[in-house]
């Protein structure tokens, strides 16, 4: 029997036992920042040298030339062909529905002039180049390819270079057919810190990156931590999440499953079921009783529902919206009636599935929003991975005679306000020479 948390909102220490649950310490260990930042150095002092030796060394291989890091085109398109039909088909609906929801997305750039003549604006423009890190081996995430590389597409990123690791050879065909769907410029069979330091830094094989997205392990995300401001990243993620609200008339089979759709992700996911419906949450405890022998990654779901999971008990769906503004789950599952009417109370969170039909799981491969999502309450802040994130905004202002005079004079005052008389006589040439 799983030893899984069971709470009850009105427990007198049940806020303190709510924090507890949630902690979650991201810290890094400092053997792995110790390891990368040797690794970051020796890949920007050496360049393709120390990116063929880490390559070798961390994935057993016996690369002679930078040259054969870099897969063609024709051996993304010939993964693409040789997958078999269902897999093939998949790929490219779930590509499609993924391309046509953030198409929706693109910011567009927008200007006006006001009273005095003064044009003001934004322009949008999108990354010259963006690196994309793909886990290799036996943790290949083929819809990963598609949630990152295709809304970098639709926002116009001129070239996309993504690296992927080939331990002991192993190359994921469904993660190269991917590539190839989503229209991946490059691919380079490198991976760990000496890849995100490939793309942050460039050698003479691979181009330095904008800003480099997607997943990996600890070292990938020490290393992204440590390139950036050199580059950009798109966020650290912590394990992922799912809260389920439930009204109790959803199949409790059912919900069970979707705990274990993100426990079985690795021991630190977090489950969450939130019910004022005592009856529906022994059920719930039973269905995970009875279901988990037949799952695969039983253990990990085991340990990652007994380490952070919780059924917890609450007096009404009102409350349970307000504990899920606190938690900011990475992913919210509102199994109820009128599911739209409880989503207006959610503030915080990655991304909310509305009724007892939407499971998580469809959001990670194929509903088409996208799968990147915010994770250990960053949701209070942060938003899913998009379009925009592959884009950035320049103000525009060209400035009219009159609006010269006018604006000149209040720069004038507040400049020389801070002190800042060059500014403040940069502004008055403007105007004072026209009168």
């Amino acid at each position: 029997m799983i030893q899984i948390k069971r709470f009850k909102s009105t427990d007198s220490d049940f806020d303190s036992c709510l924090d507890k649950l949630l902690a979650f310490e991201n810290a890094q260990d400092d053997a792995v920042d110790v390891t990368v930042a040797s690794i970051l150095a020796d890949i920007r002092s050496r360049k393709d040298a120390a990116l063929i030796e880490y390559t070798n060394r961390f994935d057993r291989l016996a690369i002679q030339s930078a040259k054969d890091l870099e897969l063609t085109q024709d051996q993304l398109q010939h993964s693409l062909a040789t997958l078999p039909d269902a897999e093939r088909t998949a790929l490219q609906q779930a590509a499609e529905r993924v391309r046509s929801y953030h198409e929706k997305q693109p910011l567009s750039s927008w200007q006006y002039t006001d009273a005095d003549g003064t044009l003001l604006g934004q322009k949008v423009t999108a990354l010259d180049r963006v690196g994309l890190y793909v886990p290799g081996g036996k943790a290949s995430y083929p819809s990963s390819v598609l949630m990152n590389a295709i809304p970098a597409k639709v926002a116009g990123v001129q070239e996309l270079i993504m690296v992927v690791p080939t331990p002991d050879g192993e190359r994921n065909n469904m993660v190269l057919a991917a590539a190839a769907i989503s229209k991946v410029d490059r691919v380079f069979t490198i991976g760990g810190a000496q890849a995100i330091g490939a793309l942050a830094y460039g050698t003479e094989t691979v181009p330095p990156v904008d800003k480099i997205v997607g997943p990996g392990n600890a070292y990938v995300a020490a290393a992204k931590r440590r390139v950036f401001g050199i580059v950009g990243i798109d966020m650290v993620a912590g394990p992922s999440e799912i809260l389920v609200i439930c009204d109790g008339k959803t199949d409790p089979d059912w919900i069970a499953m979707d705990l274990f759709s993100q426990a079985e992700h690795d021991e630190l996911a977090q489950s969450i079921l939130l019910s004022p419906d005592a009856e529906f949450l022994n059920q719930v405890a039973q269905s995970i009783d009875r279901q988990l022998a037949a799952m695969p990654r039983h253990s990990v779901i085991r340990a990652s529902l007994e380490n952070r999971g919780a059924l917890i008990q609450v007096q009404d769906l009102d409350e349970a919206c307000a504990i899920a503004n606190k938690i900011a789950p990475e992913h919210l599952e509102l199994s109820v009636e009128q599911p739209e009417k409880w989503a207006d109370k959610i503030r915080h969170a990655g991304a909310i599935f509305l009724g007892r039909n939407a499971c998580e799981a469809l959001g990670d491969y194929c509903a088409g929003p996208n799968h990147v999502l915010p994770t250990s309450r960053t949701a209070r802040f942060s938003s899913p991975l998009g379009v925009y994130d592959f884009q950035k905004r320049s103000s525009l202002i060209q400035v009219s005679q009159q609006g010269a005079e006018k604006l000149g004079k209040i720069a004038s005052i507040l400049a020389n306000g801070e002190g800042l008389q060059a500014h403040a006589k940069s502004a008055e040439y403007r105007y004072i020479k026209h009168r």
